[in-house]
């Protein structure tokens, strides 16, 4: 049996890998400035979250939610703690695409109305309802297509979301602190105020996905606390668990839970909460936050006197480098002759960097020579 073609490939094998370097099978290191879509958080094979899995491997791997699981709870405690939300419910799942779903279905039961208002260049996820909130119609099967009515409108007009909200069936406004795959446009703090504010008037759910931007990658726990507000569902996956399978979504305790609403076999088994906590931990004790800002800091610096950049997107370590050509061939050079691993977007000139955030600005700094040498 051979592999279904799903993703273009380079044709590098890894063998293993350690903070922020990846090692292929003859033993070359890669810097990773990509993170396998921004998904290693603290680092590769951080001893303290290898430890934890291997620990309760050997307590038990997994049992379905048809039991009591105090490791689920000790995870809701903690995330609620870390992240603001306290006094929001946790629904545990296995990936970003599935929080997704599962908060546009939150919304629709809440309200009873099934219209949903999303943006242009968004990037949801690949399954049913979150694929009919992306904006990408090159991903959607004919079994996909006319779901149910979405509404795109353009980032920060507010006159367009105005006219959307019209609408009496909006059950929900999905939006991205940071867009990921759409290129690193993001929502300006006064356009996320007025958000809230309007989302609030017409009774309508505001679903913020911070599968990418969230657990400290934006400088803050999550990208939209930059704007000071508080959505009524927010969804994490990517660097919540630095690389095993998790997904989660935040709902806001006036959303009433009901036996049958949602449900999942895998979602928070035992080996991803050990998971989960261990990067929880390790965002506190090592001050993480703390050194996103940092390092973002002193990068940003460097970019902005590089020659050719003609612009930097995103916040923290989530930042995009626009060039005037497609970013093709500097990827691969970056790659084959520099060993760094970056990330590309739906912008084809963009260069996305999404380092572990334990990154030190020792293991980043190179990146800045080899950008004004290849640029110049």
């Amino acid at each position: 049996m051979e592999l279904f073609d799903v993703y273009p490939r380079y044709s590098v094998r890894l063998n293993h890998a350690k903070g922020a370097y990846v090692f292929d099978d003859a033993g070359q290191a890669y810097l990773d400035l990509y993170g396998g879509h921004g998904v290693i958080s603290i680092g590769h094979t951080h001893p303290r979250y290898v430890q934890a899995l291997s620990e309760q491997l050997n307590r038990i791997g997994f049992y379905s939610n048809s039991v009591d699981m105090p490791i689920q709870d000790m995870l809701a405690e903690k995330l609620g703690a870390q992240s603001g939300y306290p006094d929001y419910r946790l629904f545990l799942c296995n990936s970003g695409a599935e929080a997704n779903e599962n908060a546009l279905k939150l919304a629709s039961f809440h309200t009873g109305k099934n219209t949903v208002i999303t943006y242009r260049n968004s990037f949801h996820g690949r399954t049913a309802a979150a694929l009919a909130v992306t904006d990408n119609s090159k991903l959607q099967a004919p079994i996909n297509q006319n779901n149910f009515p979405v509404t795109f409108i353009e980032l920060n007009q507010e006159a367009a979301l105005e006219q959307a909200l019209d609408n009496p069936d909006v059950c929900a406004v999905i939006i991205e602190g940071i867009q990921g795959v759409g290129g690193l446009d993001q929502p300006t703090p006064g356009y996320l105020k007025f958000l809230q504010k309007k989302c609030a008037e017409h009774g309508v759910l505001l679903i913020l996905d911070e599968i990418q931007c969230g657990y400290a990658r934006s400088g803050k726990f999550f990208a939209h606390q930059h704007a000071g507000i508080r959505p009524d569902i927010i969804t994490v996956a990517k660097g919540m668990a630095n690389g095993f399978p998790i997904g989660g979504v935040l709902i806001q305790p006036g959303i009433e839970a009901k036996h049958g609403m949602l449900g999942t076999t895998f979602g928070g088994n035992q080996l991803a909460c050990a998971a989960a906590i261990s990067v929880l931990d390790t965002l506190e004790e090592e001050a993480v936050l703390e050194n996103v800002n940092s390092v973002s800091q002193k990068l940003l610096a460097g970019l902005e006197n590089i020659p050719g950049i003609l612009r930097i997107k995103g916040q923290g370590l989530m930042l995009g480098v626009e060039l005037p050509y497609p970013v093709k061939e500097l990827r691969s050079k970056l790659l084959h002759e520099h060993r760094i691993f970056t990330g590309s977007s739906n912008n084809p000139n963009l260069l996305r960097i999404l380092p572990p955030l334990t990154i030190t600005w020792q293991e980043i700094e190179p990146l800045l020579h080899v950008l004004k040498t290849e640029l110049s």
